[in-house]
Protein backbone atom coordinates (compact mmCIF):
# COMPACT_ATOMS: atom_id res chain seq x y z
CA UNK A 1 0.00 0.00 0.00
CA UNK A 2 1.01 3.24 -0.65
CA UNK A 3 2.37 5.79 2.13
CA UNK A 4 0.80 9.01 -0.17
CA UNK A 5 -2.78 10.06 1.45
CA UNK A 6 -4.92 12.37 -0.35
CA UNK A 7 -6.52 14.99 0.91
CA UNK A 8 -9.03 14.95 3.58
CA UNK A 9 -12.16 16.13 3.86
CA UNK A 10 -14.18 16.69 7.01
CA UNK A 11 -17.88 15.79 7.81
CA UNK A 12 -20.35 15.59 10.71
CA UNK A 13 -20.73 11.62 10.60
CA UNK A 14 -18.76 9.27 8.12
CA UNK A 15 -20.71 6.46 7.58
CA UNK A 16 -19.26 3.19 6.37
CA UNK A 17 -21.39 0.99 3.89
CA UNK A 18 -24.28 1.93 1.46
CA UNK A 19 -26.50 -1.20 2.39
CA UNK A 20 -29.82 -1.75 4.17
CA UNK A 21 -28.36 -0.03 7.47
CA UNK A 22 -26.12 2.85 5.81
CA UNK A 23 -28.54 3.78 3.67
CA UNK A 24 -31.05 4.37 6.44
CA UNK A 25 -28.93 6.32 8.93
CA UNK A 26 -27.44 8.17 6.14
CA UNK A 27 -31.10 9.68 5.12
CA UNK A 28 -32.15 10.19 8.61
CA UNK A 29 -29.28 11.88 9.32
CA UNK A 30 -28.92 13.94 6.52
CA UNK A 31 -32.87 15.15 7.26
CA UNK A 32 -31.20 17.90 9.35
CA UNK A 33 -29.96 20.55 6.77
CA UNK A 34 -27.10 21.58 8.43
CA UNK A 35 -25.53 17.94 8.56
CA UNK A 36 -23.23 16.85 6.82
CA UNK A 37 -22.72 12.93 5.62
CA UNK A 38 -20.58 10.98 4.22
CA UNK A 39 -21.03 7.04 2.63
CA UNK A 40 -18.15 4.82 1.70
CA UNK A 41 -19.30 2.04 -0.72
CA UNK A 42 -17.07 -0.22 -1.27
CA UNK A 43 -18.59 -1.10 -4.88
CA UNK A 44 -20.49 0.40 -7.79
CA UNK A 45 -23.73 2.13 -8.31
CA UNK A 46 -26.60 0.18 -8.89
CA UNK A 47 -27.75 0.90 -12.30
CA UNK A 48 -28.04 -2.15 -13.52
CA UNK A 49 -30.82 -4.36 -15.00
CA UNK A 50 -30.35 -7.36 -12.80
CA UNK A 51 -30.41 -5.40 -9.67
CA UNK A 52 -34.23 -3.78 -10.51
CA UNK A 53 -35.74 -6.64 -11.93
CA UNK A 54 -36.69 -8.58 -8.80
CA UNK A 55 -36.08 -12.33 -10.68
CA UNK A 56 -32.19 -10.99 -11.76
CA UNK A 57 -31.45 -11.95 -7.86
CA UNK A 58 -31.01 -15.18 -9.96
CA UNK A 59 -27.85 -13.46 -11.86
CA UNK A 60 -26.50 -11.43 -9.32
CA UNK A 61 -24.95 -13.43 -6.69
CA UNK A 62 -22.58 -14.55 -9.35
CA UNK A 63 -21.19 -11.16 -10.10
CA UNK A 64 -18.28 -10.37 -8.52
CA UNK A 65 -18.40 -6.70 -9.69
CA UNK A 66 -21.28 -6.16 -7.40
CA UNK A 67 -20.72 -8.88 -4.86
CA UNK A 68 -18.54 -9.76 -1.96
CA UNK A 69 -17.35 -13.67 -3.01
CA UNK A 70 -17.16 -14.72 0.77
CA UNK A 71 -17.01 -18.68 1.20
CA UNK A 72 -17.33 -19.88 4.52
CA UNK A 73 -14.22 -22.64 5.72
CA UNK A 74 -15.29 -26.18 5.58
CA UNK A 75 -16.80 -28.06 8.91
CA UNK A 76 -17.95 -31.09 9.80
CA UNK A 77 -21.20 -29.45 9.64
CA UNK A 78 -21.66 -28.91 6.08
CA UNK A 79 -19.87 -32.03 5.09
CA UNK A 80 -15.94 -30.01 5.36
CA UNK A 81 -17.39 -27.98 1.93
CA UNK A 82 -16.38 -24.18 1.38
CA UNK A 83 -20.18 -22.64 0.92
CA UNK A 84 -20.38 -19.56 -1.12
CA UNK A 85 -22.40 -16.95 1.35
CA UNK A 86 -22.28 -14.19 -1.16
CA UNK A 87 -22.77 -9.73 -0.11
CA UNK A 88 -24.23 -7.14 -1.62
CA UNK A 89 -21.14 -4.74 -3.04
CA UNK A 90 -22.67 -1.91 -4.37
CA UNK A 91 -25.17 0.97 -3.38
CA UNK A 92 -28.13 -0.81 -1.67
CA UNK A 93 -25.66 -3.27 -0.36
CA UNK A 94 -27.06 -7.05 0.28
CA UNK A 95 -31.09 -5.21 -0.20
CA UNK A 96 -29.73 -4.40 -3.76
CA UNK A 97 -29.13 -8.72 -4.39
CA UNK A 98 -31.01 -10.51 -1.96
CA UNK A 99 -34.65 -12.26 -2.24
CA UNK A 100 -36.58 -9.01 -1.35
CA UNK A 101 -38.42 -11.33 1.51
CA UNK A 102 -39.73 -9.45 4.44
CA UNK A 103 -40.26 -10.86 7.72
CA UNK A 104 -39.99 -9.57 10.93
CA UNK A 105 -39.67 -12.52 12.96
CA UNK A 106 -41.16 -13.04 16.23
CA UNK A 107 -41.98 -11.00 19.02
CA UNK A 108 -40.08 -13.12 21.66
CA UNK A 109 -36.69 -12.39 19.47
CA UNK A 110 -36.24 -8.88 20.36
CA UNK A 111 -37.90 -9.42 23.86
CA UNK A 112 -34.76 -11.89 24.14
CA UNK A 113 -32.07 -9.39 23.10
CA UNK A 114 -33.55 -7.27 25.99
CA UNK A 115 -33.30 -10.26 28.65
CA UNK A 116 -29.92 -10.62 27.74
CA UNK A 117 -29.37 -6.71 28.74
CA UNK A 118 -30.08 -4.40 26.39
CA UNK A 119 -33.17 -2.66 27.70
CA UNK A 120 -35.02 -0.43 25.09
CA UNK A 121 -34.88 -3.81 22.31
CA UNK A 122 -38.02 -5.20 23.25
CA UNK A 123 -40.77 -6.12 21.07
CA UNK A 124 -42.71 -3.45 22.25
CA UNK A 125 -39.83 -1.21 22.14
CA UNK A 126 -38.61 -2.02 18.10
CA UNK A 127 -42.21 -2.58 16.63
CA UNK A 128 -42.63 1.56 15.85
CA UNK A 129 -39.44 1.29 14.23
CA UNK A 130 -40.73 -1.67 11.99
CA UNK A 131 -44.04 0.46 11.31
CA UNK A 132 -41.61 3.42 10.43
CA UNK A 133 -39.90 1.51 7.93
CA UNK A 134 -42.28 -0.09 6.24
CA UNK A 135 -45.44 1.13 3.53
CA UNK A 136 -47.75 -2.16 3.90
CA UNK A 137 -49.40 -2.23 0.64
CA UNK A 138 -52.46 -4.67 1.06
CA UNK A 139 -53.95 -6.38 4.50
CA UNK A 140 -52.94 -5.24 8.04
CA UNK A 141 -53.82 -4.26 11.28
CA UNK A 142 -52.49 -0.68 11.53
CA UNK A 143 -51.80 -1.00 15.10
CA UNK A 144 -48.77 -2.95 14.04
CA UNK A 145 -48.10 -2.25 10.49
CA UNK A 146 -47.18 0.89 9.07
CA UNK A 147 -48.77 2.50 6.17
CA UNK A 148 -46.28 5.41 4.73
CA UNK A 149 -42.80 4.51 5.50
CA UNK A 150 -39.82 4.48 2.40
CA UNK A 151 -39.89 0.55 1.53
CA UNK A 152 -43.53 -0.57 0.21
CA UNK A 153 -44.09 -4.09 1.70
CA UNK A 154 -46.71 -5.54 -0.88
CA UNK A 155 -48.32 -9.20 -1.52
CA UNK A 156 -47.35 -11.53 -4.20
CA UNK A 157 -49.43 -10.92 -7.61
CA UNK A 158 -48.33 -14.21 -9.42
CA UNK A 159 -49.73 -17.35 -8.38
CA UNK A 160 -49.56 -21.11 -9.46
CA UNK A 161 -52.23 -24.12 -8.79
CA UNK A 162 -49.04 -26.06 -7.11
CA UNK A 163 -48.39 -23.68 -4.60
CA UNK A 164 -52.21 -23.37 -3.61
CA UNK A 165 -52.17 -26.84 -3.25
CA UNK A 166 -49.40 -27.24 -1.26
CA UNK A 167 -50.90 -24.60 1.23
CA UNK A 168 -54.22 -26.39 0.86
CA UNK A 169 -52.21 -29.74 1.99
CA UNK A 170 -50.70 -27.96 4.97
CA UNK A 171 -54.10 -26.47 5.92
CA UNK A 172 -55.09 -30.43 5.91
CA UNK A 173 -52.46 -31.78 8.11
CA UNK A 174 -53.08 -28.43 11.10
CA UNK A 175 -51.27 -25.84 9.97
CA UNK A 176 -53.19 -22.80 10.30
CA UNK A 177 -53.49 -20.25 7.09
CA UNK A 178 -51.79 -17.15 8.61
CA UNK A 179 -53.28 -13.63 6.85
CA UNK A 180 -50.56 -12.12 8.04
CA UNK A 181 -47.73 -13.10 9.81
CA UNK A 182 -45.85 -9.73 10.14
CA UNK A 183 -48.75 -9.44 12.71
CA UNK A 184 -46.64 -10.68 15.93
CA UNK A 185 -48.44 -14.03 15.64
CA UNK A 186 -45.98 -15.46 12.98
CA UNK A 187 -47.48 -19.02 12.68
CA UNK A 188 -48.76 -20.79 10.31
CA UNK A 189 -48.71 -20.83 6.31
CA UNK A 190 -49.47 -18.64 3.27
CA UNK A 191 -47.93 -16.70 0.84
CA UNK A 192 -44.58 -14.10 1.37
CA UNK A 193 -44.81 -10.57 1.54
CA UNK A 194 -42.13 -8.39 0.12
CA UNK A 195 -40.06 -5.64 -1.27
CA UNK A 196 -41.54 -5.19 -4.86
CA UNK A 197 -43.57 -2.41 -6.12
CA UNK A 198 -45.18 -2.52 -9.64
CA UNK A 199 -42.93 -5.23 -10.55
CA UNK A 200 -39.47 -3.47 -9.64
CA UNK A 201 -36.95 -4.30 -6.89
CA UNK A 202 -37.02 -1.69 -3.89
CA UNK A 203 -33.89 -1.49 -2.36
CA UNK A 204 -32.95 0.60 0.87
CA UNK A 205 -30.91 2.98 -1.12
CA UNK A 206 -33.79 3.51 -3.60
CA UNK A 207 -36.11 3.89 -0.88
CA UNK A 208 -33.87 5.94 1.33
CA UNK A 209 -30.44 7.19 -0.09
CA UNK A 210 -30.75 8.21 -3.61
CA UNK A 211 -34.14 10.38 -2.36
CA UNK A 212 -32.08 11.99 0.57
CA UNK A 213 -29.11 12.65 -1.91
CA UNK A 214 -31.33 15.42 -3.29
CA UNK A 215 -31.19 17.46 -0.83
CA UNK A 216 -26.79 18.07 -1.08
CA UNK A 217 -25.57 17.19 2.42
CA UNK A 218 -24.67 13.58 1.51
CA UNK A 219 -22.04 12.81 -0.17
CA UNK A 220 -21.97 9.42 -1.35
CA UNK A 221 -18.34 7.67 -2.45
CA UNK A 222 -18.16 4.44 -4.60
CA UNK A 223 -15.31 2.07 -5.08
CA UNK A 224 -14.28 3.50 -1.97
CA UNK A 225 -13.29 0.25 0.55
CA UNK A 226 -12.86 1.27 3.97
CA UNK A 227 -9.34 0.10 4.76
CA UNK A 228 -8.85 1.63 8.70
CA UNK A 229 -10.97 3.70 11.31
CA UNK A 230 -8.59 6.68 12.74
CA UNK A 231 -7.92 7.23 16.10
CA UNK A 232 -7.13 9.55 18.46
CA UNK A 233 -6.42 7.62 21.56
CA UNK A 234 -9.83 5.76 21.95
CA UNK A 235 -11.98 8.73 19.80
CA UNK A 236 -12.81 7.55 16.23
CA UNK A 237 -11.83 10.79 14.39
CA UNK A 238 -12.43 9.08 10.58
CA UNK A 239 -11.86 6.59 8.14
CA UNK A 240 -9.28 6.17 5.14
CA UNK A 241 -10.20 4.15 2.32
CA UNK A 242 -8.44 2.66 -1.08
CA UNK A 243 -9.82 2.95 -4.71
CA UNK A 244 -7.64 -0.28 -5.46
CA UNK A 245 -5.25 -2.66 -4.47
CA UNK A 246 -2.20 -0.86 -3.24
CA UNK A 247 -3.38 2.37 -4.49
CA UNK A 248 -3.33 5.60 -2.48
CA UNK A 249 -4.73 5.81 1.03
CA UNK A 250 -7.67 8.63 0.62
CA UNK A 251 -9.02 10.03 4.37
CA UNK A 252 -12.18 11.32 5.28
CA UNK A 253 -12.90 12.82 8.66
CA UNK A 254 -15.73 13.04 11.28
CA UNK A 255 -16.38 15.63 13.38
CA UNK A 256 -19.08 13.90 15.34
CA UNK A 257 -19.02 10.00 14.67
CA UNK A 258 -18.10 7.40 13.08
CA UNK A 259 -20.94 4.44 11.86
CA UNK A 260 -19.62 1.24 10.71
CA UNK A 261 -22.31 -0.32 8.29
CA UNK A 262 -20.25 -2.34 6.79
CA UNK A 263 -22.03 -6.23 7.02
CA UNK A 264 -21.61 -9.04 9.83
CA UNK A 265 -18.16 -9.97 7.84
CA UNK A 266 -16.58 -6.68 6.79
CA UNK A 267 -17.65 -4.73 10.13
CA UNK A 268 -16.00 -7.33 12.02
CA UNK A 269 -13.02 -7.08 9.54
CA UNK A 270 -12.79 -3.63 9.22
CA UNK A 271 -12.67 -3.12 13.41
CA UNK A 272 -10.14 -5.96 13.13
CA UNK A 273 -7.79 -4.50 11.07
CA UNK A 274 -8.02 -1.29 12.93
CA UNK A 275 -6.98 -2.38 16.21
CA UNK A 276 -10.09 -3.10 17.76
CA UNK A 277 -10.81 -6.90 18.92
CA UNK A 278 -9.00 -9.50 20.63
CA UNK A 279 -5.80 -9.12 21.27
CA UNK A 280 -4.99 -13.29 19.83
CA UNK A 281 -6.79 -11.81 16.19
CA UNK A 282 -4.97 -8.39 16.08
CA UNK A 283 -1.52 -10.27 17.22
CA UNK A 284 -1.48 -11.98 14.51
CA UNK A 285 -2.16 -8.90 11.65
CA UNK A 286 0.92 -6.95 13.67
CA UNK A 287 -1.56 -3.76 13.85
CA UNK A 288 -1.41 -1.97 16.57
CA UNK A 289 -3.93 -2.76 19.03
CA UNK A 290 -6.19 0.14 20.10
CA UNK A 291 -8.94 -1.33 22.61
CA UNK A 292 -9.10 -4.82 23.18
CA UNK A 293 -12.72 -6.08 22.67
CA UNK A 294 -12.38 -10.20 22.02
CA UNK A 295 -16.06 -10.28 20.85
CA UNK A 296 -15.18 -8.43 17.61
CA UNK A 297 -15.63 -11.58 14.78
CA UNK A 298 -16.86 -13.86 17.51
CA UNK A 299 -20.66 -15.02 17.82
CA UNK A 300 -21.15 -15.54 14.30
CA UNK A 301 -24.52 -17.16 13.27
CA UNK A 302 -26.46 -17.76 9.96
CA UNK A 303 -29.11 -19.87 9.19
CA UNK A 304 -28.44 -23.03 7.43
CA UNK A 305 -30.75 -24.52 4.83
CA UNK A 306 -31.80 -27.64 3.00
CA UNK A 307 -34.09 -28.74 -0.14
CA UNK A 308 -35.64 -31.49 -1.34
CA UNK A 309 -37.02 -31.69 -4.76
CA UNK A 310 -39.95 -33.51 -6.84
CA UNK A 311 -40.41 -34.78 -10.15
CA UNK A 312 -43.68 -33.32 -11.34
CA UNK A 313 -45.87 -34.95 -14.00
CA UNK A 314 -45.21 -33.73 -17.97
CA UNK A 315 -47.98 -31.92 -18.35
CA UNK A 316 -47.42 -29.25 -15.57
CA UNK A 317 -45.87 -26.09 -16.51
CA UNK A 318 -43.53 -25.14 -13.90
CA UNK A 319 -41.00 -22.17 -13.78
CA UNK A 320 -38.68 -24.52 -15.39
CA UNK A 321 -41.06 -24.33 -18.25
CA UNK A 322 -42.06 -20.72 -17.79
CA UNK A 323 -38.08 -19.32 -18.28
CA UNK A 324 -37.63 -20.62 -21.34
CA UNK A 325 -38.36 -20.19 -24.71
CA UNK A 326 -41.66 -18.72 -26.31
CA UNK A 327 -43.42 -18.68 -22.81
CA UNK A 328 -40.61 -16.54 -21.60
CA UNK A 329 -40.87 -13.93 -23.71
CA UNK A 330 -44.73 -13.96 -23.07
CA UNK A 331 -43.59 -13.34 -19.55
CA UNK A 332 -41.26 -10.77 -20.52
CA UNK A 333 -43.81 -8.97 -21.91
CA UNK A 334 -46.55 -9.57 -19.08
CA UNK A 335 -43.54 -7.52 -16.40
CA UNK A 336 -43.13 -5.26 -19.44
CA UNK A 337 -46.98 -4.12 -19.15
CA UNK A 338 -47.09 -4.50 -14.90
CA UNK A 339 -49.42 -7.56 -15.11
CA UNK A 340 -48.42 -10.44 -13.05
CA UNK A 341 -45.44 -12.39 -14.09
CA UNK A 342 -42.73 -14.39 -13.05
CA UNK A 343 -39.79 -11.98 -13.50
CA UNK A 344 -41.25 -9.81 -10.08
CA UNK A 345 -40.92 -13.72 -8.41
CA UNK A 346 -39.20 -14.66 -4.70
CA UNK A 347 -36.82 -16.94 -4.35
CA UNK A 348 -39.89 -18.61 -2.43
CA UNK A 349 -43.66 -18.01 -2.87
CA UNK A 350 -45.01 -20.24 -0.20
CA UNK A 351 -43.61 -19.86 3.39
CA UNK A 352 -44.47 -22.30 6.15
CA UNK A 353 -43.43 -21.33 10.01
CA UNK A 354 -44.27 -23.60 12.29
CA UNK A 355 -42.24 -26.02 15.00
CA UNK A 356 -40.00 -29.01 14.44
CA UNK A 357 -42.25 -30.76 17.63
CA UNK A 358 -45.65 -30.03 19.45
CA UNK A 359 -43.75 -29.20 23.15
CA UNK A 360 -41.71 -26.51 21.77
CA UNK A 361 -42.96 -23.07 22.91
CA UNK A 362 -42.20 -20.92 19.33
CA UNK A 363 -41.77 -22.06 15.76
CA UNK A 364 -38.74 -23.32 15.24
CA UNK A 365 -38.98 -23.35 11.69
CA UNK A 366 -39.22 -21.53 8.40
CA UNK A 367 -40.05 -24.14 5.77
CA UNK A 368 -40.63 -22.93 2.13
CA UNK A 369 -41.85 -23.42 -1.31
CA UNK A 370 -41.69 -22.83 -4.68
CA UNK A 371 -43.33 -24.20 -8.10
CA UNK A 372 -39.67 -24.64 -9.62
CA UNK A 373 -36.43 -26.51 -8.82
CA UNK A 374 -32.96 -26.18 -9.45
CA UNK A 375 -30.61 -28.90 -10.78
CA UNK A 376 -28.83 -30.90 -8.48
CA UNK A 377 -25.31 -29.40 -7.35
CA UNK A 378 -26.09 -26.19 -9.34
CA UNK A 379 -26.96 -22.61 -8.29
CA UNK A 380 -29.58 -20.89 -9.47
CA UNK A 381 -29.68 -23.45 -12.85
CA UNK A 382 -33.22 -24.55 -13.72
CA UNK A 383 -33.36 -28.16 -13.92
CA UNK A 384 -34.66 -28.98 -17.22
CA UNK A 385 -37.70 -31.14 -15.89
CA UNK A 386 -41.22 -29.96 -14.38
CA UNK A 387 -40.15 -29.83 -10.85
CA UNK A 388 -40.52 -28.06 -7.53
CA UNK A 389 -38.49 -27.40 -4.44
CA UNK A 390 -39.15 -27.39 -0.67
CA UNK A 391 -36.34 -25.99 1.75
CA UNK A 392 -36.34 -25.54 5.24
CA UNK A 393 -34.35 -24.46 8.33
CA UNK A 394 -34.01 -23.54 11.91
CA UNK A 395 -35.30 -19.98 13.05
CA UNK A 396 -32.60 -19.56 15.60
CA UNK A 397 -29.24 -22.31 15.55
CA UNK A 398 -27.30 -22.70 18.83
CA UNK A 399 -23.86 -23.61 16.54
CA UNK A 400 -21.37 -19.88 16.44
CA UNK A 401 -19.06 -19.57 14.81
CA UNK A 402 -16.22 -16.16 14.10
CA UNK A 403 -15.09 -13.86 11.75
CA UNK A 404 -11.16 -13.17 11.74
CA UNK A 405 -8.96 -10.70 9.39
CA UNK A 406 -5.88 -12.61 8.16
CA UNK A 407 -4.47 -9.54 6.29
CA UNK A 408 -4.45 -5.66 6.85
CA UNK A 409 -5.16 -5.89 3.01
CA UNK A 410 -8.88 -5.12 2.69
CA UNK A 411 -8.71 -7.12 -0.73
CA UNK A 412 -7.81 -10.09 1.05
CA UNK A 413 -11.46 -11.94 2.34
CA UNK A 414 -11.46 -13.06 5.76
CA UNK A 415 -12.16 -16.24 7.35
CA UNK A 416 -15.53 -16.89 7.95
CA UNK A 417 -16.43 -19.99 9.77
CA UNK A 418 -20.50 -20.36 11.17
CA UNK A 419 -19.48 -24.05 12.46
CA UNK A 420 -23.19 -24.89 10.74
CA UNK A 421 -24.91 -27.95 12.87
CA UNK A 422 -22.21 -28.39 15.51
CA UNK A 423 -24.69 -28.14 17.86
CA UNK A 424 -26.96 -30.78 19.00
CA UNK A 425 -29.92 -29.09 18.58
CA UNK A 426 -29.86 -27.65 15.55
CA UNK A 427 -29.30 -30.81 14.21
CA UNK A 428 -31.98 -32.13 15.42
CA UNK A 429 -34.50 -29.34 14.18
CA UNK A 430 -32.89 -29.95 10.50
CA UNK A 431 -34.13 -33.14 10.54
CA UNK A 432 -37.49 -32.54 12.15
CA UNK A 433 -37.49 -29.80 9.17
CA UNK A 434 -36.80 -32.44 6.73
CA UNK A 435 -39.82 -34.68 7.82
CA UNK A 436 -42.50 -32.07 8.11
CA UNK A 437 -41.46 -30.71 3.93
CA UNK A 438 -41.45 -34.51 3.33
CA UNK A 439 -44.64 -35.00 4.70
CA UNK A 440 -46.58 -32.40 2.54
CA UNK A 441 -44.84 -33.10 -0.65
CA UNK A 442 -45.69 -36.41 -0.53
CA UNK A 443 -49.17 -35.79 0.29
CA UNK A 444 -52.51 -37.06 -1.48
CA UNK A 445 -53.29 -33.50 -2.39
CA UNK A 446 -50.10 -33.28 -3.85
CA UNK A 447 -50.05 -36.57 -6.14
CA UNK A 448 -52.20 -35.24 -8.82
CA UNK A 449 -48.83 -33.11 -9.63
CA UNK A 450 -46.09 -34.86 -8.44
CA UNK A 451 -44.60 -38.07 -9.31
CA UNK A 452 -40.95 -38.71 -7.82
CA UNK A 453 -38.56 -37.59 -5.15
CA UNK A 454 -35.40 -36.52 -7.14
CA UNK A 455 -33.60 -35.11 -4.34
CA UNK A 456 -32.69 -36.80 -2.00
CA UNK A 457 -35.07 -39.66 -2.89
CA UNK A 458 -36.30 -42.54 -1.33
CA UNK A 459 -33.55 -43.86 -0.11
CA UNK A 460 -32.96 -41.51 2.42
CA UNK A 461 -34.82 -42.60 5.54
CA UNK A 462 -33.52 -42.57 8.57
CA UNK A 463 -32.37 -39.82 11.04
CA UNK A 464 -28.70 -40.19 10.06
CA UNK A 465 -29.69 -40.68 6.48
CA UNK A 466 -31.56 -37.47 6.78
CA UNK A 467 -28.93 -35.46 8.89
CA UNK A 468 -25.81 -36.49 6.95
CA UNK A 469 -27.84 -35.12 3.95
CA UNK A 470 -28.38 -32.06 5.46
CA UNK A 471 -24.90 -32.15 6.25
CA UNK A 472 -23.72 -32.31 2.71
CA UNK A 473 -26.29 -30.49 0.70
CA UNK A 474 -27.31 -27.79 2.81
CA UNK A 475 -26.12 -24.20 2.21
CA UNK A 476 -25.93 -20.63 3.79
CA UNK A 477 -29.47 -18.37 4.09
CA UNK A 478 -26.87 -15.41 3.61
CA UNK A 479 -28.33 -13.99 7.57
CA UNK A 480 -24.67 -13.99 9.09
CA UNK A 481 -24.93 -11.63 12.01
CA UNK A 482 -23.93 -11.07 15.77
CA UNK A 483 -19.87 -10.52 14.71
CA UNK A 484 -20.56 -6.91 17.25
CA UNK A 485 -22.97 -8.27 19.43
CA UNK A 486 -25.21 -5.93 21.72
CA UNK A 487 -25.12 -6.47 25.62
CA UNK A 488 -23.65 -4.68 28.37
CA UNK A 489 -20.29 -3.90 29.76
CA UNK A 490 -20.51 -6.99 32.45
CA UNK A 491 -21.01 -9.18 28.89
CA UNK A 492 -16.90 -9.59 28.28
CA UNK A 493 -17.84 -10.92 24.71
CA UNK A 494 -19.96 -7.90 23.96
CA UNK A 495 -18.66 -5.42 21.59
CA UNK A 496 -22.00 -2.00 21.39
CA UNK A 497 -24.02 -1.06 24.00
CA UNK A 498 -27.66 -0.82 23.52
CA UNK A 499 -26.65 2.60 22.08
CA UNK A 500 -24.80 0.70 19.42
CA UNK A 501 -21.77 2.69 20.92
CA UNK A 502 -18.29 0.77 20.83
CA UNK A 503 -17.59 -0.46 24.37
CA UNK A 504 -14.40 1.37 25.36
CA UNK A 505 -14.93 3.80 22.43
CA UNK A 506 -16.02 7.35 21.64
CA UNK A 507 -17.82 8.11 18.39
CA UNK A 508 -17.93 5.05 17.01
CA UNK A 509 -20.95 3.08 16.45
CA UNK A 510 -21.69 -0.50 15.12
CA UNK A 511 -25.34 0.03 13.04
CA UNK A 512 -25.96 -3.52 11.29
CA UNK A 513 -26.96 -7.04 11.52
CA UNK A 514 -23.88 -7.50 13.35
CA UNK A 515 -25.09 -6.22 16.77
CA UNK A 516 -27.74 -9.06 16.96
CA UNK A 517 -26.63 -10.69 19.92
CA UNK A 518 -28.93 -13.79 18.41
CA UNK A 519 -30.39 -14.41 14.97
CA UNK A 520 -34.17 -13.44 14.24
CA UNK A 521 -36.84 -15.53 13.16
CA UNK A 522 -37.05 -14.74 9.88
CA UNK A 523 -34.59 -13.05 7.00
CA UNK A 524 -32.64 -10.71 8.48
CA UNK A 525 -32.98 -7.96 6.10
CA UNK A 526 -36.43 -6.16 7.65
CA UNK A 527 -34.74 -6.49 11.36
CA UNK A 528 -31.65 -4.80 9.68
CA UNK A 529 -33.72 -1.86 8.66
CA UNK A 530 -35.60 -1.95 11.92
CA UNK A 531 -31.96 -1.54 13.64
CA UNK A 532 -30.61 1.19 11.27
CA UNK A 533 -34.54 3.18 12.01
CA UNK A 534 -33.64 3.20 15.89
CA UNK A 535 -29.93 3.76 15.30
CA UNK A 536 -30.93 6.98 13.33
CA UNK A 537 -32.85 7.88 16.70
CA UNK A 538 -30.53 7.53 18.92
CA UNK A 539 -27.68 9.14 17.25
CA UNK A 540 -30.08 12.19 16.65
CA UNK A 541 -31.17 12.26 21.00
CA UNK A 542 -26.64 12.52 21.80
CA UNK A 543 -26.59 15.46 18.84
CA UNK A 544 -29.64 17.60 20.42
CA UNK A 545 -28.34 17.23 24.20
Amino acid sequence: MSTEVASNKVYDYVIVGAGAAGSIVAARLAEDPSVSVCVLEAGPGDLRPYVHVPVGFVKTLTQPEITWQFKTEPSYGSGNRKISTTQGRLVGGSSSINGMIYVRGQPADYDNWAAQGNPGWSYQDVLPYFAKNERRVGEGDDAVRGRSGNIPVTDMDWFHPVSETFIDAAVKQGYPRNPDYNSGDQEGVGYFQRTVDRGFRVSAARGYLLPAMKKGNIELITNARANRILFEGKRATGVSFLRKQGGVETIVSARREVIISGGTANTARLLQVSGVGSAAVIGKLGVKMVHELPGVGENLIDHYSARMVMRARSEVVTLNELARGPRLGLQIMRWAMKQPSILALLPSQVYLFTRSKKEVEFPDLQCVFVPGSYREGKHYVLDKYPGVTGGWWQHRPESKGYVHATSTDVFVDPIIQPNYLEHPLDQEVMVGGMKIIRELLHSPMLSKYLVEETIPGVKVQTDEQMLDFCRMNGSTGYHLVGTAKMGPKSDKMAVVDNELRVHGMQNLRVVDASVMPMIVSANTYAATMMIAEKASDLIRAKRSV
